[in-house]
């Protein structure tokens, strides 16, 4: 990569992280205002019920997974946002606003140039955002929904690279710098940006270390652990990396931790988490 190149991206995000405001789509205003909202201990679903209710698509949303065939066993629909979050439990709202940030990200004008990567990069989040869930409830015995969330936002780095990479035509036109950029920073600037909205320190962490190799010796224990492992799974199969430029990621390293019979039942799982995800959000 040019280091010229390189360093002209990085000073325009460094000073983008290190402002008042960080240039990223607006939309993403809502999930980190019902992030910041859950962290209130007095917090009622009257409360989050009006903070979601502002917002028409991420109701429709929560109400539709409310009534998928999971959470609705009985058949009895609701057709109101505070009923909606009841039945779907307040943590799945910030999974859902995630989501739903993410899914108006994929339509902006600023991803188009790169409508292929984006696309294949929000497959391999719902992959990793399922598996997390799975391994966080089947194996850590963690919180499934913090860990799914922990999924989902892992790669935010790659979507915000992406949307700061618009302004640079000539990055545009040289895929192998672009990808090179993405691979080599994506973890770290995720990191930061996470920071900067005030994103919890467990989910920071996972966030910086998901691409760190290493051996994990006394099995998959902590949201780190499991977001690393969830990563690896989903690298098998649904890369957002394109392989004309990089190589494969390595996982060997899984046979270690997990074997061939928990490993299919993981997949398993995950593949229904993933097909309910998507049936939620309507996509």
């Amino acid at each position: 990569m040019s280091n010229a190149l390189t360093f002209k991206v990085l000073e325009d995000i460094a000073k983008d992280l290190s402002g008042d405001e960080i240039t990223f789509p607006t939309f993403l205003d809502i999930t980190f205002q019902v992030r910041t909202a859950l962290k209130d201990p007095n917090l009622n679903v009257e409360q989050l019920a009006r903070l979601v209710g502002a917002e028409p698509l991420m109701s429709a949303k929560i109400i539709r997974m409310a009534n998928s065939v999971a959470l609705n066993p009985s058949g009895r629909e609701v057709a109101d946002v505070k009923n909606a979050i009841v039945r779907v439990g307040m943590e799945a709202v910030r999974t859902v606003s995630f989501a739903v940030a993410m899914e108006q990200l994929l339509k902006s004008r600023q991803m188009q140039p790169f409508e292929n990567l984006s696309q294949r990069l929000w497959e391999h989040t719902a992959h990793v955002a399922a598996l997390c869930r799975v391994l966080a409830r089947k194996l850590a015995k963690i919180n499934p929904d913090e860990a799914m969330f922990a999924g989902l936002v892992h790669d935010l780095g790659v979507f915000y690279l992406l949307s700061r990479a618009a302004h640079f035509p000539e990055l545009l036109k040289d895929k192998p710098e672009l990808h090179a950029l993405l691979v080599g920073w994506h973890d770290n600037i995720g990191h930061a940006l996470l920071s900067a909205l005030g994103s919890p320190q467990q989910v920071l962490q996972a966030v910086q270390e998901h691409e760190t190799d290493r051996d994990i010796p006394n099995g998959i224990k902590t949201l780190s652990d499991v977001l690393y492992v969830a990563n690896k799974i989903a690298n098998r199969t649904a890369s957002w990396r394109d392989l004309e430029l990089d190589d494969p990621v390595d996982t060997s390293m899984l046979e270690s931790i997990i074997d061939a019979e928990t490993m299919a039942e993981v997949i398993d799982e995950s593949e229904d988490e993933v097909l309910s995800l998507k049936a939620a959000l309507g996509g």
